[in-house]
């Protein structure tokens, strides 16, 4: 499957300086260099920031079908 800007994806992996963990859902605001990277931006339901950042293909996955979001406290 193809990602494309304003995806929701998944991420892959822990990104421990910004509190975020494998599993966490983020956005894709840009690509980079036909998909080998990501700007992804990262936010609580409430909309609020936790983080914008660039990741590798291998970092982040697309949502598979039949997931649930389920819900935690960022640091």
């Amino acid at each position: 499957m193809v990602i494309r800007e304003q995806d929701s994806v998944v991420l892959t992996r822990d990104v421990p300086g910004y509190g975020l963990e494998a599993g966490d859902v983020g956005t894709v605001v840009m690509i980079h260099r036909g998909g080998e990277g990501y700007e992804m931006e990262f936010t609580t339901l409430k909309g609020e920031t936790v983080g914008v950042l660039t990741l590798m293909a291998g970092d982040v996955r697309p949502v598979d079908r039949g997931e649930v979001a389920h819900v935690r406290k960022v640091a």
